[in-house]
């Protein structure tokens, strides 16, 4: 592929945190001037290009040890993505970027994280903009839905029955819903286990479909599960597909605090792209 007339090749690294799949890229020399959009777009497919949710990029900053931009698999630019972050700490630790503790700058804001070996935890930004007991119509089927920002918009559906739910069908209807627009939001799909497990399938925007697991939706079902006392327990466990996420969280007077996503990150693959013709 081309990407304004540049030719060559860009080494990347495959990781994934929790299922979530991610093409990592270094420009932290500002190097490589792509257009990352069409980059994502062409790179993410499984069956002719890489194969990821998203590209993540790490460019520099001048305030923190660098900037995270995430352009999810249809090339749109996503605002943040937990386990895209959790895997863009580590690799900026490995490409000797950043130390085992960090912060960089994304779209939603300022993000801290330490690392432990392959244990990856990042602080997330506060959430914001919750509400509850939102009623939608979706294609004459009436759902219940409570809505929070983590970073990106989540809206919550808790079910009995996760495993029968139409995560894709019903998460379409969600995420493309008048009353989220013009941004839409994520529709995840919780079932609560215990006073302090829950068990969620996630319809990630962006990707539109399904995901194996989704950092900042792992967040928001916490966060609302709680605020709802349907888990009591901190931090919750958050069970996914692609495998179990810890959310540790300080509930207060001014609402959610110290909200911390933490959790493994395996390095899948390195290569080399060539562009161009």
């Amino acid at each position: 592929m081309t990407a304004h007339g540049m030719t060559g090749t860009v080494s990347f690294t495959k990781m994934e945190g929790a299922g979530n799949d991610f093409i990592m890229i270094n420009n932290a020399d500002s190097s490589l001037s792509l257009d990352w959009r069409s980059f994502a777009a062409s790179m993410c497919p499984p069956k002719t290009g890489i194969g990821a949710d998203g590209v993540i990029v790490i460019e520099p900053d001048s305030e923190t040890d660098f900037t995270f931009r995430i352009f999810n698999a249809d090339g749109s630019e996503a605002e943040m993505c937990g386990n895209g972050a959790r895997c863009a700490a580590l690799f900026a630790h490995e490409q000797g970027i950043a130390g085992t503790a960090m912060r960089f700058t994304t779209l939603a804001g300022v993000i801290g994280a330490r690392i432990d070996g392959n244990e990856v935890a990042i602080e997330m930004t506060e959430p914001f903009g919750m509400e509850t007991g939102i009623d939608l119509d979706l294609q004459g089927a009436c759902r219940t839905v409570h809505y929070v920002n983590t970073g990106v918009p989540h809206a919550i559906l808790f079910t009995h029955r996760l495993d029968e739910e139409d995560v894709a069908g019903i998460g379409r209807l969600v995420r493309f819903h008048e009353r989220f627009a013009p941004a839409g939001t994520n529709a995840d799909f919780v079932e609560v286990q215990g006073p302090g497990c829950i068990r969620v399938r996630t319809y990630e925007r962006g990707v539109e479909g399904e995901t194996l697991a989704c950092g900042t939706g792992a967040v928001a079902s916490a966060i609302l599960s709680h605020h709802l006392g349907k888990v009591s327990e901190v931090p919750v466990l958050v069970r996914m597909k692609g495998g179990d996420l810890k959310i540790d969280f300080t509930a207060g007077q001014k609402g959610y605090t110290r909200v911390w996503l933490m959790g493994p990150v395996t390095t899948v693959f390195t290569g080399q792209v060539r562009l161009g013709t």
